[in-house]
């Protein structure tokens, strides 16, 4: 009897799955550093992260020595129009989430994350004039019922997750459309945002209301939060060098799972039975998106043979 041939691994797409799993549990835990600020408001701490990424990513640019590609988007300034777009949108993304964090509404966060790939097909139909697989149209009506039963039952929208996955979501929009990888990309944004960022830390430096250099831990995690922002984008960029992008959509559900777990488990925060409710549509949605997606790649990779 002949045996069945073993599958053979490819040590690339498994290094891959390792940077990809690491990335997004690191973005899933961020609830638990920015938890960490007391009394210090998001809009600073928005400010010091936009600080202290760019200038640890100036030395990680340096030591990698990626200054090229930066160069080269920084000597056609008519090119910089998107890069700019890209960075006041992950600016505000950032500090929406941060909010989110001190305000014990990292639900709504979480909600917002899972959002986001509905978002895109969104953005794809209305702006990039995309036809769309009948299942993501019904995962987008899904997450359409979603919000709007939150806004019937419970007389409000759910304005933080819809800013976090529209911001996210156009981001990626503008982002395809630069020539940037990710780690020269998020540099550039960050060194667009700096004049702002040294405009408001010298108003809160000359104002008094300051928390820099104030006591040691707060300082140590205010340069702490550009450390982080780099380091699970460094992990996704190894990922998405070596994975399909089918299964770089599978990983990143793991992002706003850890944050929905985090939020119930930790910070205790109520789950209603509207909220549940409007999760659950969502995650039907989410499951009928990513099976139409696995289905069109696996469709590619059999034509392709």
């Amino acid at each position: 009897m002949s045996s069945l041939p073993t599958p053979v691994r490819d040590p690339e797409a498994v290094k891959g799955v390792g940077f990809g799993v690491t990335a997004y549990l690191m973005w899933g835990c961020f609830p638990l550093f920015f938890a960490l600020f007391q009394g210090v408001p998001a809009f600073e701490i928005l400010i010091h992260r936009v600080l202290w990424s760019c200038l640890f990513l100036i030395g990680l640019i340096s030591l990698l020595r990626r200054w090229p590609p930066v160069v080269a988007a920084l000597s056609e300034p008519k090119r910089l129009g998107r890069v700019l777009a890209c960075a006041l949108l992950i600016g505000l993304n950032w500090g929406v989430y941060i909010y989110a964090v001190e305000t014990q509404q990292v639900l709504q966060a979480s909600l917002g994350y899972f959002l986001t790939p509905l978002v895109n097909v969104a953005l794809g139909i209305l702006v990039l004039r995309e036809v769309m697989a009948r299942l993501q149209l019904i995962a987008l009506g899904l997450a359409t019922l979603a919000i709007g039963i939150q806004f019937a039952l419970l007389g409000e929208m759910p304005w933080l997750s819809l800013i976090l996955a529209f911001s996210f979501g156009t981001y990626g929009l503008f982002r395809k459309q630069v020539p940037l990888d990710g780690l020269s990309g998020l540099f550039v944004e960050t060194l667009l945002l700096l004049p702002l960022g040294l405009l408001a830390f010298s108003w809160l430096s000359l104002t008094g209301i300051s928390h820099f250099a104030i006591e040691p831990t707060t300082t140590a995690l205010l340069i702490a939060s550009g450390v982080i922002t780099a380091l699970p984008l460094m992990a996704f960029a190894g990922a998405a060098r070596r994975l399909r992008l089918a299964t770089l959509g599978f990983l990143m559900y793991i992002n706003p799972s850890i944050q929905f777990f985090i939020a119930l488990s930790v910070f205790h925060e109520p789950l209603s039975t509207v909220q549940l409710m409007s999760f659950l549509l969502i995650w039907i949605g989410l499951a009928l998106y990513s099976y139409s997606a696995w289905h069109q790649s696996h469709k590619r990779l059999a034509a392709a043979r």
